[in-house]
């Protein structure tokens, strides 16, 4: 791997310290608490970095989200939803419920902006009947924010959707996976209690990559990059853990999580990335 690639999260970082160091400091200020609360004075940190960035990053990702995110169908529930970019993709017509799983309180008040309709971007090549005023409000129950919970608190996920009489038809994961405790007991969890037999599974993340010197490079920076965004790591395989799920049947044999599957890569992407991206669908079985 080139040098200049294997350290080209050094300026990433620059940049997220130039927008977020003044910000954190100013909460520090007022709640000096947070020194004790390595958590929160993290998601304080990556807030401020999402509220200068978010707008770029869907940018990039576009492409591959015009190809995914359409497919969703239902109640989606967005794991780690961030600003609320998905519904910008949601075909309005078949996405009757958005379930949002973003345990960063603070970025709360622009997913409700963005559900309302607000903050819709420009897009240079529009799609017809697709884009339109989202609409969704928790007035009329169309918008669900969970309280208090990860993707590692199933309980407390199930017993919010039953006090709103909902059921999840689509997961929705978009670069999310990397950051959540305990990835594979987590994602095997949430997709065999929480998502519906016959239901979606789409993502799109930044994985470990096949090429054993991106990986090295990957590894090396994790520890850094983890510390300083919320628990990011860039060196997870979850395209794997996701492929080679498994559920039991009725008789208690081990069989494959999922009915169909499509695993893809982003158009264009090179091989020496630290971010390389995997795109996928997944059926969860009915039977």
């Amino acid at each position: 791997m080139k040098l200049s690639a294997s350290l080209g999260l050094i300026s990433d970082l620059r940049a997220a310290v130039r927008v977020a160091a003044l910000p954190t400091l100013q909460a520090i200020f007022y709640s000096p608490s947070l020194v004790l609360r390595p958590a929160l004075l993290s998601r304080t940190f990556m807030a401020a970095v999402w509220a200068a960035f978010s707008g770029p990053t869907d940018e990039g990702a576009r492409p591959a989200k015009l190809t995914l995110i359409p497919q969703a169908t239902g109640a989606v529930l967005d794991i780690g939803a961030g600003h609320g970019h998905s519904i910008d993709y949601f075909n309005r017509a078949v996405v009757t419920a958005y379930i949002v799983l973003e345990p960063n309180e603070l970025m709360h008040d622009a997913i409700r902006v963005r559900a309302n309709g607000g903050l819709f971007p420009f897009f240079s090549t529009p799609l017809p009947n697709l884009f339109t005023a989202a609409g969704y409000n928790e007035e009329n129950g169309t918008l669900l924010i969970l309280r208090g919970c990860g993707a590692e608190d199933t309980s407390m996920i199930l017993a919010q959707l039953a006090g709103a009489n909902l059921r999840v038809n689509t997961m929705l994961s978009i670069m999310t996976l990397c950051s959540i405790p305990d990835p594979q007991e987590n994602i095997s969890r949430l997709v065999r209690e929480v998502l519906e037999p016959g239901g979606r599974l789409l993502f799109y993340e930044h994985v470990l990559s096949p090429r054993a010197d991106v990986a090295w490079w990957q590894r090396f920076w994790t520890p850094l990059w983890r510390l300083a965004f919320d628990g990011c790591c860039l060196d997870r395989p979850t395209h794997l853990w996701i492929d080679a799920m498994e559920d039991k049947d009725k008789g208690g044999e081990s069989v494959s999580m999922w009915s169909e599957r499509e695993l893809w890569g982003k158009e264009g992407e090179p091989e020496e990335h630290l971010f390389w991206h995997r795109v996928g669908k997944f059926v969860k079985h009915s039977d």
